[in-house]
């Protein structure tokens, strides 16, 4: 991909990264955000993996049951085909992308686009996510939103999987996953392992 060099007069664009566990209000940051920005009349494009269909086929949707209208997509390149008259792009469950993203967001930003994206630091192991690291590490805004763990009500940072199974995408809620802070987190693993 040939990244475009930021010309003298262009609007400057940026990456926000929206993170944190699950049920931690990710989704719900990005709807404000492109919410308000539509406010400010500006053009919003959004996107989501076309393998999330948990809530909606075509929307991003928050468990407040907040949403916006989402193009599912299969490859992070198809973000690059937005109309030039876009401003704002959001992307929600950063993590399920290919690894790509990163390129993709920095070239949009290199053409004037403020970019805002949402997704799992972690995943159940505990382990960066898909291309969520290296876009924390290019964004010029990293916000990281937190849970309350549902057992001892400190600040949740990780996604505990209550499902049995190894594969690392396993969509599911309340029934599959669990918001829990280190210590308990920690605790669920050794219980788990015994």
């Amino acid at each position: 991909m040939f990244l475009e060099p930021h010309f003298k007069g262009q609007r400057a664009g940026w990456i926000e990264v929206v993170c944190g566990c699950m049920f931690s209000g990710k989704t719900e940051e990005l709807i404000r955000r492109l919410k308000r920005a539509r406010i400010a009349d500006l053009k919003v494009e959004v996107f989501k993996p076309l393998l999330d269909t948990r809530y909606d086929a075509n929307n991003i949707v928050s468990h407040d049951t907040s949403s916006v209208l989402a193009n599912p997509v299969e490859r992070s390149e198809q973000l690059l085909h937005i109309n030039t008259e876009t401003s704002v792009v959001g992307v929600d469950e950063a993590q399920f992308f290919d690894n790509d993203l990163p390129e993709v967001c920095q070239e949009l930003a290199l053409r004037g686009v403020r970019v805002v994206v949402a997704g799992l630091d972690m995943d159940f192991r505990g382990i960066p996510f898909g291309p969520m690291p290296a876009l924390l590490a290019i964004a010029e805004y990293v916000t990281k939103v937190h849970a309350i763990c549902v057992h001892c009500g400190n600040l949740a940072t990780h996604s505990y999987r209550l499902a049995t199974g190894d594969e690392v995408i396993l969509l599911g809620e309340k029934e599959q996953y669990e918001p829990r802070c280190r210590s308990c987190y920690a605790k669920g693993n050794i219980l788990r392992l015994k």
